[in-house]
């Protein structure tokens, strides 16, 4: 090689290294700037789209632009209500969409139910059935909400998810129908991304129809989007809908394995290289696993990816103890986090065998209630903290677990579950083995299946076709379904019929008893049938309206003496007896934790609720209450009643009942002794005596000693007002509530048993009322009003906030008492 020849090539060498230096540089400043875009707008979104919809009640018949190319949907959903002598007349082309009348709608944020702001009627031929509606009819209704998009949000892929919409809906968005769902218990999702405008492309509006003239059970249901709605906004490359499954396999004292399954969606048109990492953090947030795993994803495509991970010393999940663990997604790409997801689940391991239930190797009896899913004043559009509240009741009570009668519920009550622990019993509303009937059991088990607190899955409730050989086929379909989404758990139905017949209960992993034929069906089947696992899915059915003590057919009420009683179901407490006495039949499920509208019996018209609830549907407790209470907890109890309020019958004969569980109870009226008795577990104590005005005095025993007493007195006549809310303080975010509990009682501060004063509510600052109640089953009062009559004594108001801070005063008052007043901190 020559001088020159050399001189050139390290000319060419240094020139080549600036060019590369400086590609390499610019190359590294682009990939900056595209990580720092990337990490700026990879982060999930899932916004509340609560607030701000429109509410219009009955049908619109939709006018369809048609395009030259055949039927393109609605060209705008700016839809203008007319009425005319024909019809109700949506007009949604361009040249009407300036035509919109906001005052043909009225402003709602959701969860909101219709059916509830209704009027009670006794006309069946428009299907409000007792059984089905309390006396409420259903009928359409429609919801719009305008919403902006930013320009920055283009290329992500945004959908929109329904917790629960009662029933029947269909959704259009800027004009183009989006799709249809017909559960009225499932969720529903839909892929919005091409049909939105951003930024400077205009509003984009969302309509939806929901038609609820027909229905799905034999209670009461509602009416509209009673769930919440979440919009969702993600990279094209991300964890699926409800995409990871969580699970431990293998549990002791020292560790717990962790089996992940994530499943991640790739929605653009080319190959993605990821990177998967997972990390498992304690409750205190600390991650303590971390596994990451590389993979290939094809152009539009869904690939799973398992890893397992380890957790030392594990918390295990329980009732007692619902310690919960959470799981943080990260998918990558080129080293930027695309996507991230969080999970939440526990280590715990259940077992349902001949024996009875295990959790976590030992024996656990489950105390279980059944419950529909409304309340006081709401309907079935129950705010987060509702469903808080009457979970906390039934903690309050000594109940470990909760079963979903007769359909999915509400997310948020089983992250609720988990959070304060309670075992669930997830049912499926429909024995179906229809496509739509398939796609509903997958949707509640791809969604519910990492909660902790769901112990076994339910495939239907009381079927008719329960025993027969269709049932037994269509039963092992979604048995097998359930098998294949989730291993881990039993399978069971809850049946009151057919049991042994047409190898209806062959294809289940736990053959649910309803009532048991109330001869103890489940122990002459234990005996006759050796494979058989067995569960009290559903028990006592008790019937009593609150604060009654005799049957009144005329306005509806029942005795809470059981002076009427179905044949099905034994008395309180006394189903606990069996399972006592039979550990193998594993706890059982009371019918009902609360009452719920539609459904009363014995009594139709004018009773518009059940009876069946040992609390009423205000969350008041009836006397059956005590009963499980007693049964269920350590706390020493003793309840006497019926009250002592009983003008025109002195001398007359009458008798005390008790539930408790000392070993003896003393009895004295007017500090005179009436008798003592030992008691007989789960069973009532009676006395029989002579009515005497004055003081009824229970002394409560354990193991000779004095450890409670229950005091019930003549009352005065009403006096006041008695206002006690359940807590003080509220979020400023318009969606927190306050249940305030109103009291009727007389000058010594002792409630009035049998008060029926109206009493009127007034409120001041940042809130408002959402409901009243009073627990009165046959009561036609507007649920959505500023008073309500006391109904025994009692009845409730429910306010929520608003979106500011400040101070709100609710204030009760009646025509003839002194009132009361609350005040609530709003922050």
């Amino acid at each position: 090689m020559n001088r020159y020849t050399h001189f050139k090539n390290q000319v060419l060498k240094i020139l080549l290294f600036g060019i590369s230096s400086f590609l390499l540089s610019a190359s590294s400043f682009v990939d900056a700037t595209a990580q720092s875009i990337l990490t700026a707008s990879s982060k999930r979104i899932r916004e509340k789209f609560d607030f701000n919809w429109q509410f219009h009640k009955g049908d619109i018949a939709i006018k369809r632009a048609v395009k030259a190319a055949g039927y393109g949907g609605l060209t705008d959903i700016n839809v203008k209500v007319e009425t005319n002598k024909d019809a109700i007349v949506a007009y949604t082309d361009v040249d009407k969409a300036a035509t919109f009348k906001p005052e043909d709608w009225k402003e709602v944020n959701l969860p909101h139910d219709w059916c509830v702001e209704g009027t009670f009627v006794n006309d069946k031929s428009i299907g409000s059935s007792p059984a089905v509606s309390g006396y409420l009819p259903g009928g359409i209704g429609f919801y719009r909400k305008e919403f902006e998009i930013p320009e920055t949000d283009k290329g992500k892929k945004i959908s929109i998810e329904f917790d629960g919409i009662f029933r029947n809906s269909s959704v259009w968005v800027n004009g183009q129908l989006m799709g249809n769902h017909q559960s009225g218990y499932t969720p529903s999702n839909y892929d919005l991304t091409d049909v939105l405008r951003y930024g400077n492309e205009g509003k984009n509006v969302i309509l939806v129809k929901v038609d609820a003239t027909d229905y799905e059970g034999w209670w009461y249901e509602g009416c509209g989007i009673y769930r919440h709605v979440w919009l969702n906004k993600t990279d094209r490359l991300h964890v699926d809908r409800f995409g990871t499954y969580v699970t431990t396999p293998v549990v002791s004292p020292d560790e717990a394995s962790v089996n992940i399954k994530t499943n991640i969606k790739n929605e653009y048109g080319v190959i993605k290289n990821i990177t998967l990492v997972s990390k498992i953090a304690d409750n205190k947030g600390v991650i303590i696993d971390t596994k990451t795993s590389s993979q290939v994803i094809e152009p539009f495509s869904t690939t799973e990816i398992s890893q397992q991970g380890i957790i030392k010393k594990p918390l295990l999940w329980t009732p007692e103890t619902p310690g919960l663990y959470k799981l943080l997604t990260e998918v990558s790409e080129n080293g930027v986090v695309v996507d991230n997801y969080e999970t939440t689940f526990g280590v715990r391991t259940v077992e349902v065998n001949r024996n009875g239930v295990f959790l976590n190797g030992k024996l656990y009896p489950v105390k279980g209630t059944c419950n529909h899913q409304d309340f006081a004043g709401i309907g079935v559009a129950l705010p987060d903290k509702i469903n808080e509240y009457k979970l906390k009741l039934l903690k309050e009570m000594g109940s470990n677990a909760y079963r979903c009668s007769h359909h999915p519920p509400t997310p948020e009550l089983l992250d609720m579950c988990d959070r304060m622990g309670l075992l669930v019993l997830d049912e499926n509303r429909m024995l179906s083995g229809s496509e739509e009937g398939i796609k509903d059991l997958k949707a509640m088990l791809y969604r519910d299946r990492n909660h902790p607190s769901i112990f076994m899955w339910s495939m239907e409730n009381e079927e008719w076709i329960q025993g027969t050989v269709t049932g037994a086929r269509i039963l092992k379909t979604l048995v097998d379904i359930t098998h294949q989404i989730d291993p881990t758990r039993p399978v069971t139905a809850a049946m009151n019929h057919g049991r042994n017949e047409g190898g209806y209960s062959d294809v289940l992993d736990v053959v649910g008893y309803n009532y048991g034929d109330k001869g103890l069906a489940y122990v002459k089947d234990h005996e006759k049938y050796p494979n058989r696992v067995e569960f009290n899915t559903e028990t006592t059915s008790f019937i009593s309206t609150r604060g009654e003590y005799k049957n009144d057919w005329g306005k509806g009420y029942v005795s809470n003496l059981g002076l009427w009683q179905p044949g099905w179901g034994p008395l309180p407490g006394e189903d606990w007896a069996d399972v006592v006495k039979y550990p193998y039949l594993g706890g059982l499920f009371v019918w009902t934790g609360f009452d719920y509208r539609g459904e009363p019996t014995p009594y139709q018209w004018p009773c518009v609720t059940s009876h069946f609830g040992f609390m009423d549907i205000c969350g008041f407790p009836k006397d059956g209450y005590y009963a499980y209470k007693a049964a269920w907890t350590n706390e020493p109890v003793v309840h006497i009643f019926p009250h002592w309020n009983w003008p025109g019958k002195e001398g007359d004969s009458t008798q005390v009942h008790c539930y408790t569980n000392c070993d003896e109870v003393e009895l004295f009226l007017n500090g005179k002794k009436i008798g003592r008795q030992k008691t007989t577990p789960y069973t009532k104590l009676i006395w029989n005596l002579i009515y005497k005005p004055g003081k009824l005095e229970a002394r409560g025993y354990k193991n000779g000693k004095l450890v409670t007493k229950d005091i019930v007195e003549t009352t005065t006549a009403p006096a006041h007002v008695a206002l006690n809310s359940d807590c003080t303080v509220l979020k400023a975010d318009g969606t927190d509530v306050v249940i305030i509990r109103v009291a009727i009682k007389d000058a010594k501060g002792r409630v009035v048993p049998t008060a029926g004063d109206l009493v009127k509510f007034s409120i001041e600052g940042p809130g408002k009322i959402i409901g009243t109640g009073n627990g009165n089953p046959s009561s036609h009062e507007p649920d959505k009003a500023s008073q309500r009559m006391a109904f025994n004594g009692y009845c409730l108001v429910l306010v929520q906030s608003n979106k500011q801070a400040g101070e709100i005063r609710l204030k009760a008052s009646s025509e003839t008492l002194k009132g009361d007043e609350v005040i609530i901190n709003v922050q």
